[in-house]
């Protein structure tokens, strides 16, 4: 079959994008054309508008689609290697019938078995799924949330070379989930406040399949025509063929073409919803028409009847009710009126030769034929075609038929779907309008027309135009359109329902698409982020998908906006916990932002192993892991409102871990699940430890302590040294490592007198014998005092191995190696003025209270004149630990140092504690 028989089908656009969906139809589903005022349960009506629309405007498919094989573009040649996309080629789908299916079997044909193989062998699992499904709080959301990650699957599936077979994976997708909202929503019991949601959810999901449709239609004509802009094309020589002309005018003319793919998709969306109504045509089913008016004719010409004669048409003629002005049987005329208006939805569905099929059913054959007379004329033979005469193809009086079809159209006595059907094929669109009922059916009504004049006009003036064409009105014939003016119009409409339609955010963006407009999609997704209201979720998915594919085609977007997008949904997902996801479309932000970003997320990550599998995520999108884990550290760290306290003397009094300690105090084991990252480990706990310990929370110090790895320092080593470095470790990793063995030495001298002073203060209690004591009680009294002995034996034993070893701890820290405690070594290392600051004040709160917790040692266990050598330590020019002490500091020292001496006084030494010469 040759394009302009074949025109009907499609060419371009219906025969991969149009047929896709029917072909998906379950094969159990049965859809009938909804009455004005059906309120059956099977009507699924959403807020938003009827889950089947009631289409009340079909128009014809003109042959305006002609492409060249330049013009069916090979994607994988496009965009790169890999896979060849696959070229259009018409499949019929279960309305779409071949051109070669016999008319008898048309109802069969178009009345699909609902049992097949597939739905046995799914059957089960389809019930369990909806059973499961049903007892959602929302069944709608439950269902699609699987939309998330297959999304991100099949965007990993397909590389930027096969990128609308990815397109069409996604439309794919969301069909599938729509068939499967529609089973739920078909199962559900009626009025139930959850399965609204449901429709809801469905009809979102079905305006995203066919915006995914429409975005892969445009885009690849968009693509081709882009790569041809260079290429020298060959001017056409003059031709007498209208349909020559009308392809040529395809081929170099983007906006009738564009309009063109439009119109398809269009009329897709409309095939969509058409369904299955073969119980509805049975009706028609006839090779008579009007049969009721001629029995009765018939009935009356015999001689016995004696009813009432109503004024009837005499005559069958398909023009005798409009001659004769009399009516038909009031059968025939409900019969006609349902006919026309199936018909109609079969035209406005794109599905031209299935309505001229079942014209010729219903008896209407001349009807059948006055579909045909649109068709472009087409001689192959008259510039020598070849050896064989080849057939004649289209309408040689196209121009007087159209001319029939425009003033048939203007005719108020005929029904307004006939006017109507005849208005498309004629290009009037006043008389169109008044049957578009939706936003769909407008802008189809609207793009129709533009095609008819566009190539209407090309034909004219190629010279081909007949003189019968100056009859139709100057407004047509010398029409400027284009799509923003068919956008402009469309929100000048009186239709209510169709300016709502327009102010819906699929509308919207299906609007930008077609006019190609990206900088102004881009400015109504900020307004709709900045409006403050929660936009639904599927549609942000849909918003950072088709953002995503813009990418991969290297169109420039407003980066801002871009950001924002990719933003808003990565918080959708976090917030629903979509945690595989995550990292991937955070690795679309710059760098820094995706830092940022996958850092703020992975604060509420609590679980070991669900921390590993984030950061292995990370690696895998391709993030900086090492720079994320430092800043969620960082960030974490830095929330802090406490300030350094100072330490008095009163020992194991420490401040509480709230938690929010706790939060900093975990955050550290995003640093040492890999080894790599021990020396930055090591800063951080450092850092949080400084605060920890300057807000006397010793607690919460030693915990953070225990989270870094005891070979954290032999490592950072082994990593130096493995990279071949032969020079010392850089300042900042050896200065945290001594930082780190300067805490440890402070917490250790810490937990020593801790553990002193428990001890000290709970001594054995000596036993006391009690007055008038008998005998009995004097055996019992000596045995205890036995024991008690013991006892305090092993206590004092016990408080001097103790003391020696908190003795040394506190030594340790005072008298700290290399320069002193909490005093850098290395003076190379990039300056840090927050760090060198809170050492500074560590040393002046830390050391005097060390020194104070001496004292007390050494005077609860009487060793006066070791505290007084504490004052040759504190005066020690080497160490210089008189600076890190206050005044009053000062003067609590010396007090001590009063008392101590006095005390050896007491007990006949002489003020140091040595012997008195005579």
């Amino acid at each position: 079959m040759d394009w302009a028989q074949n025109a009907l089908l499609s060419p371009i656009v219906r025969d991969a994008e149009v047929t896709r969906a029917a072909r998906r139809k379950s094969s159990h589903k049965k859809v009938a054309f909804p009455s004005p005022h059906d309120d059956s349960p099977g009507a699924g009506v959403t807020p938003a508008r009827p889950l089947l629309r009631h289409t009340p405007g079909s128009l014809f498919k003109q042959t305006f689609t002609p492409r060249s094989a330049l013009r069916n573009p090979d994607v994988s040649a496009i965009l790169g290697t890999g896979s060849r996309s696959p070229r259009y080629i018409h499949t019929p789908g279960p309305l779409g019938m071949s051109a070669t299916l016999d008319d008898s079997d048309w109802t069969n044909s178009l009345y699909l078995s609902p049992v097949s193989g597939a739905a046995d062998a799914s059957i089960t699992d389809e019930v369990n799924m909806s059973s499961v499904m049903l007892k959602e709080e929302d069944p709608g959301e439950a269902a699609a949330m699987s939309l998330f990650p297959e999304f991100l699957q099949s965007y990993l599936r397909h590389s930027s070379s096969a990128v609308f077979d990815l397109l069409e994976q996604y439309e794919a997708i969301c069909q599938d989930k729509v068939d499967m909202l529609q089973r739920l929503v078909l199962r559900a019991t009626p009025g139930q406040q959850k399965f609204s949601k449901t429709s809801s959810v469905k009809w979102l999901l079905q305006q995203e399949m066919v915006t995914w449709r429409l975005v892969t239609s445009l885009y690849r004509d968009r693509i081709q025509t882009a790569l041809e802009d260079d290429i020298m094309l060959d001017v056409a020589a003059p031709s007498e063929s209208e349909k020559v002309v009308m392809e040529q005018l395809f081929h170099r003319d983007s906006v009738v073409r564009q309009s063109q793919l439009v119109v398809d998709w269009l009329e897709s969306i409309a095939k969509d919803e058409v369904g299955d109504f073969a119980d509805n045509i049975e009706f028609h089913a006839k090779s008579v028409y009007w049969e009721n008016t001629l029995h009765t004719l018939k009935q009356r010409r015999s001689v016995s009847y004696t009813g009432f004669n109503r004024p009837l048409v005499t005559e069958l003629d398909p023009d005798a009710p409009i001659r004769q002005k009399r009516p038909l049987a009031d059968l025939d005329r409900e019969d006609d009126a349902r006919l026309l208006k199936y018909l109609f939805t079969l035209v406005r569905a794109g599905m031209t030769e299935e309505a001229q099929r079942l014209c010729k059913r219903c008896g209407q054959a001349w009807r059948a034929a006055t579909l045909e007379g649109w068709k472009l004329y087409h001689d192959p033979n008259i510039n020598g075609g070849g050896v064989e005469l080849q057939p004649v193809e289209g309408n040689p009086q196209r121009c007087v038929w159209k001319v029939c079809c425009w003033r048939l159209a203007e005719e108020e006595q005929f029904n307004r779907y006939e006017r109507a059907i005849y208005a498309a094929l004629s290009g009037n669109l006043k008389q169109l309008l008044p049957v578009c009922e939706s936003w769909e059916d407008t802008v189809w009504a609207y793009l129709r027309v533009v095609v008819d004049t566009l190539v209407e006009q090309e034909v004219r003036s190629s010279g081909m135009g007949s003189e019968e064409l100056e009859e139709l009105p100057r407004e047509y014939l010398e029409a400027n359109w284009t799509l923003e003016k068919v956008f402009e119009e469309l929100q000048a409409t009186e239709s209510k329902r169709v300016l709502e339609e327009t102010k819906e955010f699929y509308h919207i963006i299906q609007k930008f698409v077609i006019l190609g407009d990206l900088d102004g999609l881009v400015d109504e997704f900020s307004d709709w982020l900045a409006a403050g209201s929660t936009l639904p979720a599927h549609l942000l998915r849909f918003m950072a998908h088709l953002l995503l594919f813009y990418r991969s085609l290297g169109m420039q977007l407003k980066e801002e906006v871009s950001m924002d997008i990719l933003k808003t949904y990565i918080q959708l997902l976090v917030s629903r916990r979509q945690i595989d996801l995550i990292a991937f479309y955070v690795s679309h932000l710059p760098p820094d932002m995706a830092v940022a970003q996958y850092a703020q997320f992975l604060e509420s990550v609590t679980e070991t192993e669900q921390r590993k599998h984030c950061l292995e995520l990370a690696r895998e999108a391709g993030l900086e892991v090492a720079a994320v884990t430092k800043t969620l550290v960082e960030n974490v760290r830095e929330r802090d409102t406490d300030d350094f306290a100072h330490h008095d003397l009163t020992p194991a009094l420490d401040t509480g871990t709230t938690e929010e300690d706790m939060r900093k105090i975990d955050v550290i084991d995003w640093l040492v699940f890999d080894p790599s990252q021990r020396a930055e480990a090591l800063k951080q706990s450092n850092a949080i430890m400084r605060k920890f310990l300057g807000s006397r929370k010793h607690d919460a110090a030693k915990a953070v302590f225990a989270k870094v790895p005891e070979d954290s320092m032999r490592e950072i080593y082994r990593q130096w040294e493995e990279q071949g470095m032969d020079t010392p470790l850089p300042a900042e990793d050896e200065n945290a490592i001594r930082e780190h063995l300067c805490i440890r030495a402070y917490l250790e001298a810490h937990e020593a007198f801790n553990e002193w002073f428990k001890h000290m203060n709970s001594p054995p209690q000596k036993p006391t014998l009690p007055p008038q004591a008998k005998f009995t009680e004097k055996v019992a009294h000596d045995m205890k005092e036995k024991e008690y002995k013991m006892e305090y034996d092993n206590w004092k034993g016990r408080l001097e191995s103790l003391t020696d070893d908190v003795k040394e701890r506190i030594y340790n820290v005072l008298l700290f190696v290399d320069g002193g405690w909490m005093v850098d070594v290395r003076e190379d290392a990039e300056e840090d003025p927050e760090r060198s600051h809170q050492m500074a004040l560590l040393r002046r709160l830390c050391l005097p209270m060390m020194t104070f917790l001496l004292q007390t040692v050494l005077h609860s266990t009487d060793q006066h004149q070791e505290s007084l050598r504490l004052a040759d330590i504190i005066a020690s020019d080497q160490h210089r630990l008189y600076q890190v002490f206050s005044k009053e500091e000062l003067r609590k020292f010396m007090q001590k140092l009063r008392e101590s001496s006095l005390l050896l006084l007491d007990r006949g030494l002489d003020p140091l504690g040595y012997e008195i010469q005579s």
